[in-house]
């Protein structure tokens, strides 16, 4: 449940989404504002949309030019404020010590390079934000999630990061869809779905794509699409449909729908003939 509270010069939302290894997102505008020295236990990832961050971190002055990607590690102080008088947006992911894509070996390496100039990985960061912020579609965000760790460990660590590495893999991809096409209605976690196909998540989001084309979450809800055609084929109406079909309400139904279809399911229905 998003908490918002704002003026004209100062507006915040946050929220924490039903993703693993994420506990908090947050998206503020500030002017004024200028963080104390602080910690979090937990890993701050940000990138700023409009205006520049200045902040320092183990006593050396760091900053967020547009197209930076920031990642401050747990338990080290740092501050904020506005490098210029305009202020700054930014958008934050608290991602979590503990379960999330980085662990206590990649601390040392943040703090000597925390800015990060990468526009592939702030494309993805921005990509994850956008899908956490939609509800039903937290398979998309935590392979989103997987991907973002992957580069940010192969900044951070690179020759570790390409030694751990590995190609495609159809065994993996294949009892993927398999699990898919078992679970189309109640869904599966990726966590679980590595678990059980005993796979690292990262590794098994991109084989997946590799061997078919599409990611997993993509597959997932354009087998759901299809089976609410069939319905919808049968005068089931659009709630229903969204029911029996795994998605999270009617309208989550009526954007993937309009997605893979052309069409609301509603004016589809009406086509019948």
């Amino acid at each position: 449940m998003a908490a918002a509270t704002g003026s004209r010069s100062e507006e915040i939302i946050a929220w924490r989404p039903g993703v693993a290894g994420v506990t908090e997102v947050f998206h503020a505008h500030f002017t004024r504002h200028a963080y104390p020295m602080h910690v979090h236990d937990t890993w701050t990832l940000l990138i700023v949309d409009e205006g520049a961050v200045r902040y320092d971190l183990e006593r050396h002055e760091h900053g967020t030019p547009l197209g930076t990607v920031s990642l401050l590690p747990p338990q080290v102080p740092h501050n904020g404020s506005a490098a210029t008088p305009l202020g700054f947006r930014k958008r934050v992911l608290y991602l979590d010590a503990g379960c999330g894509p980085l662990d206590s070996s990649f601390i040392g390496p943040a703090v000597d390079t925390p800015d990060l100039a990468d526009p592939l990985l702030r494309q993805r960061i921005s990509q994850l934000h956008a899908s956490l912020a939609r509800r039903g579609d937290e398979l998309e965000a935590a392979s989103r999630l997987e991907l973002v760790g992957e580069r940010l460990r192969e900044r951070l660590r690179p020759r570790l990061a390409e030694g751990a590495r590995r190609g495609p893999d159809r065994r993996v991809a294949g009892a993927l869809r398999e699990l898919l096409d078992a679970r189309l209605v109640e869904g599966v976690e990726l966590g679980e779905a590595a678990t059980l196909v005993h796979a690292h998540p990262a590794h098994l989001v991109r084989s997946f794509g590799a061997a078919y084309g599409i990611a997993p979450h993509q597959y997932l809800m354009a087998r759901r699409v299809d089976r609410a055609r069939r319905l919808l084929l049968d005068g089931v109406s659009a709630g229903e449909v969204a029911v029996r079909c795994g998605f999270y309400d009617q309208s989550h139904l009526s954007r993937h729908f309009k997605r893979v279809v052309g069409t609301p399911p509603g004016r589809y229905a009406r086509g019948l003939r």
